[in-house]
């Protein structure tokens, strides 16, 4: 009897987190399904370049450095429920901002990692020169890189989103049983979950921003430049509005170049809500969907940039 009374509370506790996982489940069996059906349609229309993709997102997955981002990441998100973070109810917030930091981080180095080992040290090694002696051309070469480079970020945030929302469905719970408060239901629960799914989409909108312009670099610099490069674009990208608005009022020069920066560079604060989500607020439709068309139009961008940069590069 001891043994069923403390049981039912544990028990009742796992229904709650438990119950709001199907949205995860659906939510990885529509990523992958989308997945495979975009590697059978591009095998249909482009051949080549599928297979150039395919050898790329095979060669970044069977790196070590995958497995340790990915070992990192799993730790990190499993252990951050049980962190005491002494926000006085807070807590939420926090594993919402450090979860979602963390995927895209990690999401990131990874795309700027692959993109120097997959272009750059394939171009000073000569091995682009191999590919391209084969019936591939240069921009089928580099849109297949791009899209490889994607597919294991791609697969990162299937694993890493989908234990990050059920680390944050169960943390409501858990949350609730250790400060004694009353115990959350299956909506709460689900709630967290949908306000934050919106932050796992702009942090991979971001990712596909930083890997088309690492590929563009790659095609002309090595690895330490690219990730040197890349950095100072992800750190100015986010503090651009406010290097902006701050050139306002100042000299002629400044001013110059704080709009040539805001035109050149992305505007990556855009991806950045992680304080509106951790604060609990739902973002609208309608800034994913304009989030998503500044990240094509800018990809596109940086895509064309990156195959004028290979078209005249030498190879021998």
């Amino acid at each position: 009897m001891h043994f069923i009374a403390t049981s039912l509370p544990l028990f009742a506790v796992a229904s709650t987190w438990v119950g709001p996982l199907w949205i995860v489940a659906v939510g990885v069996v529509i990523a992958v399904a989308v997945l495979a059906a975009l590697g059978v349609l591009m095998r249909w229309v482009a051949p080549k370049v599928a297979a150039v993709c395919w050898t790329t997102s095979k060669e970044a997955m069977s790196q070590p450095l995958f497995y340790l981002l990915l070992t990192i990441g799993i730790f990190a998100l499993i252990v951050f429920p049980f962190v005491p973070y002494n926000t006085l109810g807070e807590d939420i917030k926090m594993v919402k901002d450090e979860g979602l930091t963390l995927i895209m981080v990690l999401s990131i180095f990874l795309a700027l990692w692959t993109a120097s080992v997959s272009i750059a040290d394939e171009i000073e090694g000569r091995t682009a020169l191999t590919v391209l002696s084969k019936p591939v051309g240069r921009r089928e070469f580099i849109m297949g890189k791009f899209l490889g480079i994607l597919v294991p970020v791609a697969v990162m945030f299937i694993v890493f989103g989908a234990l990050f929302l059920c680390s944050l469905s169960f943390k409501v719970v858990y949350d609730a049983r250790e400060q004694s408060g009353i115990e959350p239901t299956v909506e709460n629960c689900r709630i967290e979950m949908l306000q934050a799914a919106p932050g796992l989409a702009l942090a991979f909108m971001e990712t596909v921003v930083l890997a088309s312009i690492s590929v563009a670099i790659s095609t002309r610099l090595p690895m330490l430049a690219n990730l040197t490069i890349c950095a100072a674009i992800y750190v100015l990208g986010n503090l651009m509005p406010v290097l902006a608005q701050t050139a306002l009022g100042q000299l002629e020069y400044v001013s110059f170049v704080a709009n040539l920066l805001a035109a050149v560079l992305p505007v990556l604060d855009v991806f950045n809500i992680s304080a509106a989500i951790s604060g609990g607020h739902e973002v609208p439709f309608m800034y994913l969907a304009w989030s998503a068309l500044y990240c094509v139009l800018y990809t596109a961008v940086a895509m064309l940039l990156a195959m004028l940069l290979f078209e005249d590069r030498d190879l021998a």
